[in-house]
């Protein structure tokens, strides 16, 4: 019997991908208690401010100066998808968007012809640690999309399909599918209009896996020809994929075309499936823009120098939204939308 397993990876930072995502960012960072301003409430000696990707006791600042996070920065080209699995994030950008999401939920930003928007992680907790765990994955646009209008879109964690399966000894796999249909999880939500997921036959899947110890469960085959997927492995001691044991954290590549079956190990073990047909483009990359040739990508800088992709419209870098947890959504145009109760 051939072996559904193609290649077997470490994890590093960020996690390698392959077509038609370009690269994951996975964070776990154990922030501790917040201040007045919402930011750590311990020393920051020791850490390169601005810069910090230390993981200094467990966390880093990022690019923050006072709260943890991205500040203001552009993109051109492809879709940032980020999926908060504990704490916040509170957004903003150039189309005039804001928001503040996490618990579950995920944000996908169209870059199209350009967007700038910042990312910062407010402690709200001034009592015990704020933990932030989140993925931030970079899904590439084909050359005929790489230049649409930017889009904002949310998705709450209740709105998220979600399929539980349990084995034949009751133990349990749960599946939340932020794209692509997953049998039993309910109908897919709608990926933003322009994107590659929502093209007939790209066959895109964003899926989080959490598997009981010693849970069995089969990744069934994908939909589409010639797509590829990868099982990033990275919570957890050891599982079994496709008959091949595993130790974690790892990226598993499996063929697309068959059923998978994944057996945990003694732990809680927890995967990140990215998959999706090819765009099998030109890929030029160029810090936060993504293109298909060296001509576009100077042309990119020239356009954001000149127009800063239509201006940033808060009153600093780095905007944080308020003590109040509330989560919220600001569309362009200002419609607003909360997560249901």
């Amino acid at each position: 019997m051939t072996s559904p397993i193609l290649s077997i990876k470490p994890l590093g930072f960020p996690w390698e991908t392959v077509d038609p995502f370009l690269f994951c960012a996975y964070h776990d960072d154990a922030y501790p208690a917040g201040d007045e301003a919402l930011a750590p409430a311990v020393s920051l000696d020791g850490r390169d401010i601005g810069q910090d990707f230390s993981r200094k006791d467990g966390w880093s600042m990022y690019h923050g100066d006072t709260v943890p996070g991205f500040p203001g920065h552009p993109h051109r080209g492809f879709e940032t998808v980020t999926v908060v699995r504990k704490g916040l994030i509170d957004h903003s950008d150039s189309l005039g968007a804001t928001a503040r999401f996490g618990q579950g939920d995920a944000q996908w930003l169209t870059a199209g012809g350009g967007v700038v928007h910042s990312e910062m992680f407010p402690l709200l907790n001034r009592e015990e640690p704020n933990p932030l765990e989140l993925f931030q994955i970079w899904l590439n646009l084909p050359a005929k999309n790489k230049m649409v209008p930017a889009h904002f879109t949310m998705f709450w964690s209740g709105d998220i399909p979600q399929l539980t399966a349990k084995d034949e000894a009751g133990r349990t796999t749960v599946v939340s599918t932020v794209a692509g249909e997953l049998e039993g999880a309910g109908k897919p939500l709608a990926p933003p209009p322009d994107s590659w997921a929502a093209q007939p036959g790209a066959d895109v899947a964003i899926w989080t896996l959490r598997m009981e110890p010693g849970a069995q469960w089969t990744l069934p085959a994908a939909k589409g020809q010639g797509t590829r997927r990868t099982l990033y492995f990275f919570k957890g001691a050891t599982a079994t994929v496709g008959g091949q044991a595993v130790h974690g954290p790892v990226a598993i590549e499996v063929r697309g075309d068959v059923p998978v079956e994944l057996v945990n190990g003694e732990v809680q073990g927890e995967f990140l499936l990215l998959q999706g047909k090819p765009i099998s483009e030109p890929v030029v990359q160029y810090g936060p823009f993504v293109m298909n040739t060296q001509a576009e990508i100077m042309q990119a800088m020239q356009d954001y120098r000149r127009t800063q992709f239509g201006g940033w419209p808060w009153p600093d870098q780095a905007p944080v939204h308020g003590r109040e947890a509330k989560r919220f959504a600001r569309h362009p145009g200002g419609r607003e939308e909360a997560p249901r109760s």
